[in-house]
């Protein structure tokens, strides 16, 4: 797929997110619960899909975003962990905390990802012009660097 194709792919993917937020609050409570297994779920599949790109040697990975990719999938673990943890819950005070906590790590997730797709941007703009470079030596219209 090419670069452009999967920022297209991110952009759809949170405008369905974005879109899914928005409806979340006039959802029935089981509804709801689907939903976030789902999203759970889904979230997972990446993180496991991550983990196999890295793992498969044709894709020449750096070993950067493959310590990345192992930090993620650690966070992903203790995150769940400790949402499950909180849904045991029964107390009106400490629910409480429970879902302004939750808020503000839903808060920074977003503001995260926002980061994220800056450095996809980035990647993708560099890697664009890494690709010109190496045809422009291959061509002979670069000059070679020592």
């Amino acid at each position: 797929m090419a670069l452009s194709d999967q920022l297209s792919r991110l952009a759809a993917r949170t405008k369905e997110a974005e879109d899914r937020a928005s409806a979340a609050n006039a959802k029935a409570k089981s509804d709801l619960q689907q939903d976030v297994k789902g999203a759970g779920e889904a979230a997972q599949a990446q993180a496991q899909a991550l983990a196999a790109a890295v793992d498969d040697r044709t894709n020449k990975v750096s070993s950067w975003w493959a310590d990345v990719q192992r930090s993620w999938s650690d966070h992903l673990a203790a995150t769940r962990k400790n949402i499950d943890e909180r849904r045991a819950t029964h107390d009106l005070k400490s629910a409480q905390r429970d879902a302004d906590q939750a808020e503000s790590d839903a808060a920074f997730a977003v503001d995260y990802a926002y980061g994220a797709v800056e450095e996809a941007e980035y990647a993708v703009l560099d890697a664009t012009l890494a690709r010109l470079d190496a045809d422009e030596l291959a061509s002979g219209n670069g000059k070679e660097k020592s």
